[in-house]
């Protein structure tokens, strides 16, 4: 048996976004956010995903958001593609150096997707976000 209240368990079930070096600040999370970077924002396409992303003007932070649509499967394939996508942006790190919202939506092929393509895939956004947006991240920060 496995879980909180197990023998040798901690018995603390906090949030697991601290433990893994995705900081809630570094998280898009409201609505309207989301809703800005779809309205407002530029886009980019790669074979798994798309990703669509905003200037902000207000901090120097790079905010991260993931969307999951109930047509590309249950539950558990949205939450592993979630699972997938944060993982692979958490290991890229996050150099941009102006403000920017960014919204990855996953295509069905991201399940099948080999790990290391999804990463590549993630460092090619994020290079052409920096691109188009910014000062080729000289000063960017890293998540």
């Amino acid at each position: 048996m496995v879980g909180a209240n197990a023998p040798g368990g901690s018995g603390n079930v906090s949030s697991r976004s601290e433990d893994s070096g995705f900081p809630r600040s570094a998280r898009l999370l409201r609505h309207s956010d989301f809703q800005s970077v779809y309205k407002l924002g530029r886009r980019h396409f790669a074979s798994h995903m798309t990703v669509f992303y905003l200037r902000r003007a207000e901090s120097d932070s790079v905010r991260i958001g993931f969307t999951v649509s109930r047509a590309l499967g249950g539950a558990v394939d949205r939450n592993r593609m979630k699972r997938r996508l944060r993982e692979a942006v958490r290991l890229h790190g996050v150099a941009i150096g102006v403000p920017v919202d960014v919204v990855i939506n996953p295509k069905k092929s991201l399940l099948k997707a080999e790990f290391p393509i999804l990463r590549e895939e993630i460092a090619k956004a994020f290079r052409i976000i920096t691109e188009k947006l910014g000062d080729g991240g000289t000063n960017g920060k890293r998540l």
